[in-house]
């Protein structure tokens, strides 16, 4: 498994408590975040690497099983709704990229389809307001099936899945 953008390492801890034996990565970008995530997740044997979530484990192409990511998603212009987000969370953490902030979050989603093997599954948070974005960028690629949009507990579409298709289904879907 592989946190794509751990942050603190909570997703990845909650991983690797939660799935005994399994074998879990995770990166993240910033070295602030890095260090209270090597805190965090030492006890627990995650792998944690300092890095960009775009370039992460090329060793592990194609072997992955699960892909998660929280990956900076809010958009340039935009003020976080919640205060203590807002006003305690670092821009690094928040901004996605582009006007849109958008950048991050198609980068953890290309790295994710290098990773995970065919059937590999994929699970990234986002905005309510990015879900249908989000949706159509993964079928644009082609390469992922059973897309499914995800409520959070207030009813709001805040994470996106999807299986990594197999080559004959890519292949299909490309017109090949």
């Amino acid at each position: 498994m592989v946190d794509l953008g751990t942050g603190s390492g909570a997703i990845a801890g909650s991983l690797a408590s939660e799935v005994p034996g399994a074998e879990v990565h995770a990166i993240e970008f910033s070295p602030f975040a890095h260090a209270w995530a090597a805190k965090n997740l030492s006890p627990l044997g995650v792998n944690l690497v300092l890095g960009d979530l775009r370039q992460a484990f090329p060793e592990l192409n194609g072997s992955v099983d699960v892909v998660v990511s929280n990956p900076p998603y809010i958009p340039a212009e935009a003020i976080p709704n919640e205060p203590e987000v807002a006003l305690h969370d670092p821009p690094e953490a928040l901004y996605g990229g582009g006007a849109d902030g958008m950048e991050l979050p198609t980068a953890a989603a290309d790295t994710a389809a290098r990773l995970l093997r065919p059937g590999g599954y994929f699970v990234m948070e986002h905005a309510e307001v990015q879900a249908g974005w989000i949706a159509a960028m993964l079928a644009r690629a082609g390469t992922w099936t059973a897309i499914t949009t995800h409520l959070d507990l207030n009813g709001k579409e805040r994470a996106t899945s999807a299986v990594l298709a197999d080559q004959t289904t890519r292949n299909e879907r490309m017109g090949q």
